[in-house]
């Protein structure tokens, strides 16, 4: 290896001195830097300083690609821009890419920011297509490069939160040969490559932010405390706002009552609450006493709550008077099983205020550490939720804090959310959607968050994130249609990002929403067992029409399915994915398959990794011999009858029918839904005859989950007993 100059060996160790002092800058795996050319090293672009933190380690035969432009707006940005370690171009010439392919194919080593500008986000933004066209024509390696906590640097160019002196690390990833497309255009791959590159980037991302990250939920909300220990960062319906500081005193002073009454081997704990400030702090609490809470859903009724409670083995549920008598809710079921009930109303009256005034006081002297209250139990079990049960009872999804973690890393790396968004999230936090990616991904992230208690508001909904001025909303097509009809069309005028799981989006809807409150709906999909994002459209690349990007680390397989000709059964696997179940059978079905879970779907991926929905693979009826999928026919239905109004839902059931096998029937909440009327409308869509259902039924209300979807199970029990009925 040829030896660096003298006067370039005191300058690196000068600039790393400086930089160790400034930022207690660190360097990870500088040895990939001594590979041959030709290679590109592609770092995350995020300060006009960047440079300063790769010259501590990359030699003299290493250039920096920079702007003839940007370089002569002084004296200074020449000299550090046009010299011997750099590669000047002009960025707005066609032969920029040709003279750094001509310098590569000589065995050159270039750093190239391939986001082509300074981040405004403080997240990776697009990548310019020069890059996928240098790939394309040298077949240089690629080494990634994540600079961490640059973002936070004084001179960073986005909006949030910044300061002078930060801790600051680069962390270099292995050479990787870029893939070769054989027979696509120069266009075409050079699109693939560009692509293909931006995934190497944010997967490396993740990787480091996996490794050098907080490791639970709890370090990771102490962390942002830590950061800005009085910024408010959660408020509900009530008005109360709580900063991280108060956030965490109100999880201590519960801690420490919770303490006498459980015993010590009680590691589940039952969650009653809705969606207000103490629920967040209750579940603080409980992982601050190495505990895990059991989320019950309060939407399923007293059996299943009941069920939920034995199968996770629960002797407490923390609740509140208050709630239960608000929501009609009886927990007598609960009570008579010899589950205790503790109320938050006699939690608070049992601590005195001169010792939430000491506790306050102290942590605004010091804030505890992460390593005094919480090792690296990422492993650990951090939440216990129960699946919503629509073709059967719920089963217990075992949640730990590194599936939870992994599933909010990679959520932010591939969505640009920023520190003045401030997300309205109305989904229920026992459901996996409005715990992960509607509480905690934005707490843990410096986010601030407003809890409000129902999404069934369909007036008020609209009208409090106006209020508020909130401009992130989570929902379900359901909840999305319901708050589109009573929503005055300003009412979103600062809303930037709408995300919307679950269920399908329907056409009808996105149009809704695009045509009168000029907003896009970002469709995702997800499983509460994979905690719960899988894929999901993010701005920088939607693809209206599918459930989006498979999201970075994860992997999946299809398999065929016997009569479906299109798609397959769809298995992923990643570090999202839970744990286990608590039903023993589930669980041993779940550990046989080695890390992968079955969604349960019917699917296609594209090359892109974009995800299509074709259906639930239990929601498909088989009429002469032929597989005929209900949610493909429930979506023919769906907005086909303007002229009964926007509340009009059709369902779509199959029951045993003695010469097909099976026959399809609808199931209506409007009366004036004929047989002719779901026959055009399914033809319309160029279905064939055999989706038509074959009779309509009447149901005023559809009974609905706690997420928003139809509740099969409930509605093909009422079928059950009115065909047994004979009406």
């Amino acid at each position: 290896m040829e030896k660096l100059p003298w006067c370039v060996r005191l300058l690196q160790g000068l600039v790393r001195l400086l930089l160790r002092f400034f930022y207690r800058f660190r360097a990870y795996h500088t040895e990939v830097l001594a590979t041959p050319g030709p290679v590109l090293l592609t770092p995350n672009h995020l300060t006009w300083i960047d440079w300063l933190f790769l010259i501590a380690h990359v030699d003299h035969r290493w250039r920096f690609v920079t702007s003839r432009t940007t370089a002569q707006a002084s004296p200074l940005h020449r000299w550090i821009m046009i010299n011997r370690f750099t590669f000047p171009i002009d960025t707005a010439s066609p032969y920029a890419v040709k003279q750094m392919a001509e310098f590569l194919k000589t065995g050159g080593r270039l750093v190239l920011f391939p986001e082509g500008r300074m981040s405004r986000t403080g997240a990776m933004m697009k990548l310019y297509e020069g890059t996928g066209f240098l790939l394309f024509k040298t077949r240089a390696r690629v080494i990634p490069c994540y600079l961490r906590g640059a973002r936070r640097i004084r001179w960073a160019k986005h909006g949030g939160w910044k300061r002078w002196f930060t801790p600051v690390s680069v962390h270099y990833g292995q050479p990787l040969e870029p893939p070769q497309y054989p027979g696509l255009s120069t266009t075409a791959a050079r699109e693939r490559l560009t692509r293909w590159l931006r995934d190497v980037m944010l997967e490396h991302q993740l990787a480091v932010e996996q490794k050098f990250g907080p490791p639970t939920v709890t370090a990771a909300l102490l962390q942002a405390a830590a950061q800005r220990p009085g910024f408010k960062v959660l408020e509900d319906v009530t008005g109360q706002k709580l900063s991280y500081r108060r956030l965490i005193v109100g999880a201590e002073l519960l801690e420490a009552e919770l303490r006498g009454r459980l015993s010590a081997d009680e590691q589940r704990v039952g969650v009653l609450l809705p969606n207000a400030n103490p629920l967040p702090v209750t579940l603080l609490s409980l992982w601050l006493g190495g505990r895990t809470p059991a989320l019950l859903n309060f939407s399923a009724g007293p059996a299943v709550m009941l069920a939920s409670a034995q199968l996770a083995g629960l002797r407490h549920v923390i609740t509140s008077r208050n709630f239960l008598a608000r929501a009609r809710l009886r927990v007598d079921a609960l009570v008579e099983a010899g589950i205790e009930m503790i109320y938050l109303e006699d939690v608070r009256e049992r601590i005195p205020t001169s010792r939430r005034l000491m506790q306050l006081f102290l942590r605004c002297i010091k804030l505890p550490r992460v390593a005094d209250v919480f090792g690296d139990h990422r492993e650990a079990t951090a939440v216990v939720l129960f699946t919503s049960g629509s073709e059967g009872m719920p089963k217990g999804v075992e949640l730990t804090h590194g599936n939870l973690m992994s599933n909010i890393l990679q959520l932010f790396a591939v969505v640009p959310f920023q520190d003045d968004d401030r997300f309205f999230n109305a989904l229920p936090l026992f459901h996996s959607f409005g715990l992960t990616a509607g509480t905690l991904a934005p707490l843990t992230q410096g986010v601030p968050v407003f809890l409000y208690p129902s999404p069934l508001h369909y007036r008020l909904v609209p009208e409090a994130f106006y209020d508020r001025a909130c401009t992130v909303l989570l929902g379900t097509n359901t909840f999305l249609n319901g708050y589109a009809r009573r929503a005055h069309p300003y009412d979103f005028y600062q809303l930037r990002y709408l995300f919307a799981g679950a269920e399908k989006v329907q056409e009808a809807t996105a149009q809704l929403y695009a045509r009168r409150f000029g907003v896009r709906i970002l469709e995702g999909y997800g499983a509460t067992e994979c905690s719960p994002v899988i894929a999901v459209n993010s701005p920088l690349e939607p693809r209206f029409g599918t459930a989006g990007r498979l999201l970075p680390g994860m992997e999946y397989r299809l398999e065929p399915v016997e009569g479906v000709a299109e798609g397959g059964r769809l298995l992923v696997r990643g570090p999202n994915v839970m744990k286990g179940y608590l039903n023993p059978e589930a669980n041993a079905a779940f550990q046989a398959l080695g890390g992968w879970y079955d969604t349960g779907d019917l699917a296609k991926v594209d090359q892109d990794r974009y995800v299509t929905l074709l259906g639930r693979l239990k929601r498909f009826a088989k009429i002469s011999g032929e597989m005929v999928s209900l949610t493909a026919v429930e979506e023919a239905l769906a907005g086909a009858f303007p002229q009964y109004g926007q509340r009009c839902v059709v369902a779509v059931l199959s029951v045993p029918d003695a010469d097909k096998g099976e026959r399809l029937v609808a199931v209506a909440n409007d009366a004036r839904v004929t047989v002719e009327d779901v026959r055009q409308a399914v033809l319309r869509k160029g279905l064939s005859t055999l989706c038509v259902p074959r009779e309509v039924r009447f149901l005023r209300e559809l009974p609905l989950l706690g997420t928003g979807k139809v509740n099969y199970r409930e509605l093909q029990s009422w079928l059950a007993a009115q065909q047994n009925a004979g009406s």
